[in-house]
C-alpha cells in the first residue's frame, strides 16, 4: 500500500527530475515535446491509413516505433555534437551564443519530416488537404535543408578539394 508520504516523495522526485531535465535541455525542451507529439500523431495517422487500406501489420508497426526511437537517438547525437563543440570552444576561450545549434536543427528537421508524413497520412485517409499547407511545410523543409545542409556540405566539399590539392602537390 502506498502511503501519503511515499506519494509525496514520488511527486517530489518526479518534479525534481523534470526540473533538472528542463534546466539541462534549456531551449530544447519545448521542441523535444513538440517532436514527441508529432511522432505520436504520425504513428497514429500511419496506423489509421494502413488500417483503411487493409495493410495494418504489427511488424511494420514495430519497425515504425524503432524508427521513432532512432529519431530520438539522432537528436542525442546532435546534442552530443553541441556539447563537444561548446566544450572545445570554451577550452580555447571562445564563448558561443548557440550552445544547442545542432540539437535544435535536428529536432526542427525531424518535426518538419513528421509534419509532411502526417499530411501524407491524412491525405491517404481521405482528409481534404489544403494545397497551401502542403506547399508551405515542404517549402520550410527545403529552406531548412538549404540553410543548414548546403552550408555544411559546401564546407565539406571545400575541405575535400583542399585535401586533394595538397595530395596532388606532393
Amino acid at each position: 500500500m502506498i502511503t501519503m508520504e511515499k506519494t509525496q516523495i514520488i511527486h517530489i522526485t518526479l518534479a525534481g527530475a523534470i526540473g533538472a531535465l528542463a534546466a539541462y535541455f534549456n531551449i530544447l525542451l519545448v521542441p523535444l515535446i513538440v517532436l514527441t507529439v508529432v511522432m505520436a500523431v504520425d504513428y497514429l495517422t500511419g496506423m489509421f491509413s494502413a488500417s483503411r487500406e487493409g495493410k495494418l501489420n504489427s511488424r511494420v508497426g514495430v519497425l515504425g516505433i524503432i524508427k521513432k526511437v532512432g529519431y530520438l537517438a539522432l537528436v542525442g547525437v546532435g546534442i552530443v555534437v553541441d556539447y563537444l563543440i561548446t566544450s572545445a570552444l570554451t577550452q580555447v576561450g571562445v564563448q558561443t551564443s548557440l550552445p544547442n545549434f545542432f540539437g535544435l536543427m535536428v529536432i526542427i528537421w525531424l518535426i518538419i519530416n513528421e509534419l509532411i508524413s502526417i499530411l501524407e497520412n491524412l491525405g491517404e485517409i481521405g482528409v481534404p488537404m489544403p494545397p497551401f499547407l502542403v506547399r508551405t511545410v515542404k517549402s520550410i523543409k527545403g529552406r531548412v535543408d538549404d540553410a543548414t545542409g548546403k552550408h555544411f556540405a559546401d564546407e565539406a566539399i571545400a575541405k575535400d578539394k583542399g585535401t586533394e590539392n595538397r595530395r596532388e602537390e606532393k
